[in-house]
Formats: structure tokens, sequence, C-alpha cells
């Protein structure tokens, strides 16, 4: 089957984003099926988005189960074989799906493609090896950012066998990098479209009020998603290499910060140390941020 609207889903995982998401559904075609994946029991979101928007289905996790596991949730309720997985604090373009479907139509197999990024000063992709890329057309790439990524589902899953499409063990960060390294070792194709922009506001996807609790979650689950991805990929010593020695600097600054009064900033660098240390005796990534 090839790309089209009526074969295409877009999936967003939200969690205290009422401030952001009706920006990101606006800037998205109203004949085009979105599912919003709510990380919480929030019957009151679930309700008002679905009465605002026609085209919006809202699936209740009942907790937060984070970004992949979202993801996940959505990417198996649509009913498209083909799903964009978009944050929250993404918006597209007004052509954005008009040239992603036209450059999936152009290619002749792909597993992921993504538009680009409107700021250059943080591109979305990556390329291990240097080479002569042409940054004009569609090039192909190593690795996309997980906040915008179009997903050719029946070629992942065909690819990933039983597995399911995020490893779920992630709860923040490198979720994304973990697929496409798994994609890129299977030899699958990953592009970016270069014509087609996306305009990612970054970090904007939970209510600011909750920042310091969001900032704690994402120095522990960053600690813990490195480790992990590198005793994955690479294995269990080389992820102690690799970490311990930024896991003795957070110790340090932890008890410096704490001794001069400066707690959450200490607070910080324990849970950078705490998170590595979770990861290092095999526990899962149980942190959650306090956002009642």
């Amino acid at each position: 089957m090839s790309i089209s609207r009526q074969n295409l889903t877009v999936v967003i995982v939200t969690l205290k984003s009422e401030h952001i998401i009706d920006q990101c559904i606006k800037s998205i075609d109203n004949n085009i099926a979105i599912i919003v994946v709510e990380n919480s029991n929030n019957e009151e979101f679930k309700k008002n988005i679905e009465n605002k928007y026609k085209n919006v289905s809202c699936i209740l996790s009942n907790k937060n189960i984070g970004m992949g596991a979202g993801n996940n949730i959505g990417i198996e309720n649509a009913k498209t074989d083909f799903v964009l997985i978009l944050n929250p604090d993404v918006l597209l373009f007004e052509d954005t799906i008009d040239k992603l479907i036209n450059a999936g139509k152009d290619l002749k197999n792909f597993a992921i493609i993504s538009p680009i990024s409107d700021n250059v000063n943080y591109p979305n992709f990556s390329i291990n090896e240097k080479t002569n890329t042409n940054y004009d057309n569609t090039f192909e790439v190593d690795s996309i950012d997980g906040f915008c990524m179009l997903i050719n589902k029946n070629r992942i899953k065909s690819i990933l066998k039983d597995l399911k499409t995020f490893d779920e063990n992630f709860f923040m960060y490198l979720e994304n990098d973990d697929l496409c390294k798994r994609v890129k070792q299977v030899k699958e194709k990953m592009y970016i479209v270069p014509n087609c922009k996306i305009r990612h506001y970054g970090a904007k996807a939970v209510s600011e009020r909750f920042y310091k609790e969001i900032e704690l979650s994402r120095n522990w689950h960053w600690s813990w998603s490195k480790f992990y991805f590198s005793k994955k990929h690479r294995g269990y010593f080389y992820a102690i290499l690799e970490g311990f020695p930024k896991f003795v600097s957070s110790i340090i600054k932890c008890f410096f910060y704490y001794i001069f009064f400066k707690k959450y900033k200490s607070k910080i660098y324990y849970n950078r140390a705490f998170g590595f240390f979770n990861a290092m005796i095999g526990k899962s990534s149980w942190y959650r941020p306090k956002l009642d």
C-alpha cells in the first residue's frame, strides 16, 4: 500500500500538555486521523480533546508509562499502514504532509522517513560516516530524532519480528536511537526529506509549572537510558567504562552544591548519579516526576 492521507495516522503522546497540544493538532490536516495517547487517567482531557477535534481519538494509558510505551499503544491502535510519530511541541508547516507523502511515494523502500528541522543549529538526524551527501535531495541517515518520524508500520513489524516498535525499557531518552540502530542492523533504510520542514520547540511538551520536577526526571533518565543503551548494544563493561567518570563527577558535585546550600542543584547531580547507579545494578527505569 502506498502512503496517503487515508493511509496515515498521527500519534502524539501527551502528559500535562494542555498548554501546547492544540497548536500541534491545528497544524495537522483535519482529514488525517490522530491518536493522542495521554499518559494518565485524565478523563476530562480525553473528553475535551475528542469533542474539539472530530479526527482525534484519545487513549488513556492510566499512568505515566513513558514515550516509547505510549507510542507503541498509538502504533498498535492505528488502522493505517503508516504512522507519523509527533511530540506535542512540534508544529507542521502547511505543506509538510504533502511533501512527506510525495517523498514516501518516490522511495522504493523505507522503514522511517522524516521532515527536516527548520532549526539548522539542532539537526534532527545523524550520519555516522562522512559522505558526499547531497543535502538538497532526500538523503539516507543513520538515526532520526523521535519528536517526528514517519514509520512504515508493516515493514517495521516484519523486520523487528515479535518485538515492539519501541523498547519499553526506555522511559525517556534514546528509545528512538535504539529503534534506529535496530533498523540499521538489518540494513533497512531511513531518510530525511530536506524540502519538507517541521518546527520543534524542544522541552515544551509538559507545562512549565512542572519545570523543576521534569528537570530532575530528565537528569535521572538520561543517565539511566545512556547506560542501558550502551549495555544493550556494546556490553555491560563498556557501559561501565563509558559512564563511570560522570557518575563519580556527579557525586562530587552533589556534595559540593549541598554544602553550599544549593539544594536543587545538588538534587540534579544526585539524580544523575542515582539514575546511572540504578541502571548499573539492573533496576528498571522506575523514577517518575511528581506532577500532581
